[in-house]
């Protein structure tokens, strides 16, 4: 059960910890995942079926672009990286509002009489 809540939180929450990640600096998908991963304390260890729907997503909306980089050496290939619109500033600035008040209204509905619980 608790595995279920913690995918269900993360599809949730998702759109804007991605769209974070590409507000800091331009980025390819191996990289977003591995700063899931480790930003995240392992709870954000997706696989690249979980992650790329979500930029594809992103990028429809218009909230992320993306170019492809030439290989560095050799034996690189080009990547794919991708780079946040001004309206994927601004929508991730009102996502993290709601997510502000949402988080604060769950958290104030979780902790009012917690002691009747017998925690």
């Amino acid at each position: 059960m608790e595995q279920k809540f913690a995918q269900q939180l993360k599809k949730g929450v998702l759109d804007m910890v991605v769209l974070r990640l590409i507000c800091e600096e331009d980025t390819y998908g191996y990289r977003l995942l591995q700063k899931l991963e480790q930003r995240g304390s392992g709870f954000f260890d997706l696989k690249e079926g979980t992650l790329y729907p979500v930029l594809y997503r992103l990028e429809d909306a218009g909230l992320i672009q993306s170019a492809w980089q030439p290989a560095e050496g050799k034996r690189a290939a080009p990547k794919k990286y991708y780079s946040a619109t001004q309206a994927g500033r601004e929508a991730y600035k009102e996502y993290r509002g709601v997510w502000k008040e949402f988080s604060a209204c769950v958290e104030g509905i979780c902790a009012e009489r917690e002691g009747e619980l017998g925690q």
